[in-house]
């Protein structure tokens, strides 16, 4: 019983962790959110549509790569994302400029140069719970 109960009490604290590096981030990228995306770091303020029409907006990390714009969902929480995906058309505030973009979907090729490219250290994704990660790109509408 006693190893039963030891791996509850860790996997626990492990899901404590990632909660509150969750929440961390959250609040630090509400924080950071007027610095705009510098190649290879920075904060964009999405707008997103559900589907009865309701705006949400959302802070995440965007990189530039060739000439491109991208977000990531690198986190569990990624309601902003899937929203994204069924509509495409959102808006972001880039170093305090807001613009419309088309969200679109990154696959194949394109999204295994970007993963390479921005690869996570293990420890970051240990504290984010190891979620899947999926791309944006953010193209001008």
């Amino acid at each position: 019983m006693k190893p039963v109960k030891l791996l509850g009490i860790t996997l626990g604290a492990y899901v404590g962790l990632v909660v509150a590096f969750e929440c961390f981030v959250g609040f630090m990228g509400q924080r950071d959110a007027s610095r705009g995306v510098e190649p290879g770091e920075g904060w964009v303020v999405i707008t997103t549509t559900d589907a009865d029409g309701t705006a949400k907006e959302t802070v995440i990390a965007g990189v530039e790569n060739a000439g491109q714009l991208y977000v990531s969902a690198n986190h569990w929480p990624r309601a902003w994302y899937n929203r994204a995906i069924e509509n495409p058309d959102v808006e972001i505030v880039l170093g305090g400029e807001t613009t419309a973009r088309r969200a679109v979907a990154v696959a194949g090729e394109e999204r295994a140069r970007i993963a390479q490219d921005y690869e996570l250290p293990w420890v970051l994704r240990f504290l984010t719970g190891f979620p899947p990660r999926s791309f944006l790109r953010l193209d001008p509408r």
